[in-house]
């Protein structure tokens, strides 16, 4: 495979987008974090305190999907530099790792949407016993 400068550059968009729906997420559940804590300051509830506890969790995986998207930008770039001094076999082994980087950010993305909807089952689940 004959690898040039606009292979590596491709995932530049796509990283990009990728980076900007991870920090919207992070940005929302943060934001609710810090709603639920002010609740649970008032009222002491088990309840919110465990869905803290598990947004928590998500949060942490949502930090490390974007420390990985990051970690493949990067190699991405490594990449197109080492393309740039004829590095050509180094240039091949980074942009591969740069995608087996990529890939694993995904899976954890998945990995935390699935948490997500748990979280939104378990709560439609409560309002149905209500009605």
């Amino acid at each position: 495979m004959n690898l040039t400068l606009s292979i590596p550059a491709l995932l530049f968009p796509a990283i990009s987008l990728t980076m900007l729906a991870y920090n919207a997420r992070y940005l929302a559940i943060a934001a609710l974090i810090r709603s639920l804590y002010s609740q649970y300051e008032e009222t002491d509830s088990e309840k919110v305190l465990l869905q803290v506890q598990k947004l928590t969790k998500r949060l942490t995986i949502i930090k490390n999907m974007q420390a990985v998207a990051i970690l493949s930008f990067l190699l991405a770039v490594i990449t197109m530099f080492l393309i740039y001094i004829e590095l050509s076999f180094w240039a091949k082994i980074v942009f591969g790792t740069s995608l087996i980087a990529l890939m694993l950010s995904l899976i954890l993305s998945f990995i935390e949407v699935q948490l997500s909807t748990k979280a939104l089952n378990i709560q439609l689940q409560s309002i149905g016993k209500k009605y």
